[in-house]
């Protein structure tokens, strides 16, 4: 069974973009995003809604000359992806279904048979199955900085405990934290 991992980088004061819509302020450094990459190696299949996969679909033909990147890219367009979306007809990647409705049993399912990790992008996506009960950890990444509103990160109206599994400190002031959920 593979458990499903709701990640996300935000800023200290809890959101991924902020009220313009701006996000630039998350890019990661390249010893962040090498960490990055050992936490999406062993993930099978991604989980998005519409605006995270057009954001991600940039990885399906990123040139890049940073190895740190160019590995990203290799992970990212190994996995199996699903998108989410009422509005789109079709989508542009490599190894990528559409489904138009994020149903939660259809979700539990999926984890049930992956013999790989699942992981959830997107806030809004990712808080529909966290308020679903599916996801099995979280994992943060605080970018130092503070934005003052926009998109949160995680969604209002919900509450459960979480277990701290897992700490680390950058050197550029990026924290991550990485969580169980549940009892």
């Amino acid at each position: 069974m593979g458990s499903l991992i709701y990640s996300a980088i935000s800023s200290l004061d809890g959101y991924i973009e902020d009220a313009n819509g701006n996000f630039q302020w998350a890019a990661p450094d390249a010893e962040v995003h090498a960490f990055v990459n050992e936490l999406e190696r062993p993930i099978g299949t991604y989980l998005y809604g519409r605006g995270m996969y057009a954001t991600m679909s940039y990885w399906e033909t990123a040139v890049d000359h940073s190895p740190v990147s160019q590995a990203y890219a290799d992970i990212w367009r190994a996995a199996d992806k699903i998108v989410y979306s009422r509005t789109l007809t079709s989508v542009e990647t490599a190894r990528t279904r559409l489904e138009h409705e994020f149903t939660p049993a259809a979700v539990a399912d999926l984890k049930q048979s992956s013999p790989t990790a699942l992981s959830i992008g997107g806030a809004d996506l990712g808080g529909q199955a966290l308020k679903a009960g599916l996801v099995d950890e979280v994992h943060l990444l605080l970018a130092p900085v503070l934005v003052g509103g926009g998109k949160r990160s995680l969604p209002d109206g919900l509450t459960t405990q979480l277990t701290l599994l897992d700490q680390h400190t950058f050197a550029s002031g990026f924290i991550h934290l990485h969580y169980t959920v549940g009892d």
